[in-house]
């Protein structure tokens, strides 16, 4: 799907094994393009990674004759790994990510026991970014926004009329991403949509994920008014305190992603794999946590 108002393009790619939207925008008239979410294939079973995804995008942006100058995330995702640093090497572009990425990496060192320097504040990404923060593309100006409560570095992405949301908000029938990861916060994922509701009713919103009732396709672009009128979770009219409650009680039943312990480990170091040991291969850890005997 593609989608153009005055300079700005966007094109989407859905990603069905993660349920995944990433976005390629890009000034019609300079052709300098910026890339936001890009996935990475893994299959668990084999702990074998590929690059159909990836590929598929960067056909489209070769083909498109477009210049990457930036590969924005708007968090490290925790149910698919990035493709980041792939894209980087082949395309170009910096990679750019919340600046409380720190945080998230301190908090996985722990889960993951890695000592000293394994994830040195904001390593391996090129830029940092500041909420209000602008970023030229083109003629475009693309405003980062802090977004945090699913995690403590989410990010939007406020481009002309459009706004990428990442987790913060699904489609109004799906609701709101979950709070309960480490260094979330269901009230804070609650300011942060009203920040975003905040904005022209007429600006179109961009989710990163959509997970359909089966009366419908997948989709991924809807806009404020249609969120305000009739999010199920956070639509005008329901209370922090609402959301809050409703938002807790739903994430105790959610079991964790699939991909958490190795998309995490990957994420937050832009896409790239841990160093190889002396027999050249790449290790990712899981950590066992051992249940309590059955009655």
């Amino acid at each position: 799907m593609t989608a153009s108002t005055g300079r700005l393009a966007v094109q989407a790619f859905f990603d069905e094994a993660s349920s995944t939207v990433t976005y390629v925008i890009h000034d019609r008239r300079t052709r300098d393009a910026a890339i936001i979410d890009p996935v990475l294939g893994f299959d668990s079973a084999s702990a074998r990674t590929d690059t159909v995804e990836a590929d598929k995008l960067a056909a489209y942006v070769e083909a498109q004759g477009l210049k990457p100058r930036w590969i924005l995330e708007t968090h490290a995702h925790a149910d698919h790994l990035t493709s980041a640093a792939y894209l980087r090497e082949r395309l170009g572009g910096r990679i750019a990510i919340g600046g409380a990425i720190g945080e998230v990496q301190q908090i996985f060192a722990k889960v993951f026991n890695l000592k000293g320097a394994a994830f040195p504040h904001g390593a391996a990404f090129d830029h940092l970014l500041r909420d209000n923060e602008v970023l030229e593309l083109g003629g475009l100006r693309i405003t980062a926004l802090s977004v945090p409560g699913h995690t403590p570095a989410d990010m939007a992405f406020l481009v002309e009329d459009a706004v990428f949301v990442g987790d913060t908000l699904f489609m109004p029938d799906v609701g709101t991403a979950r709070a309960d990861f480490p260094g979330g916060s269901a009230s804070g994922l609650y300011r942060s949509i009203r920040k975003l509701l905040a904005l022209a009713p007429e600006t179109r919103m961009f989710v990163c994920h959509d997970y359909p009732p089966a009366t419908r396709s997948a989709a991924w672009e809807t806009t404020v008014a249609q969120q305000r009128a009739a999010n199920i979770h956070v639509r005008d009219g329901v209370t922090e305190e609402a959301f809050v409650a409703m938002r807790t009680a739903r994430d105790q039943t959610l079991g964790m992603p699939r991909l958490l312990y190795p998309a995490i480990q990957v994420n937050v170091c832009a896409g790239r794999f841990p160093l190889p040991e002396d027999n050249g291969v790449s290790y990712l850890k899981i950590p066992l946590l051992r249940g309590q005997p059955a009655a």
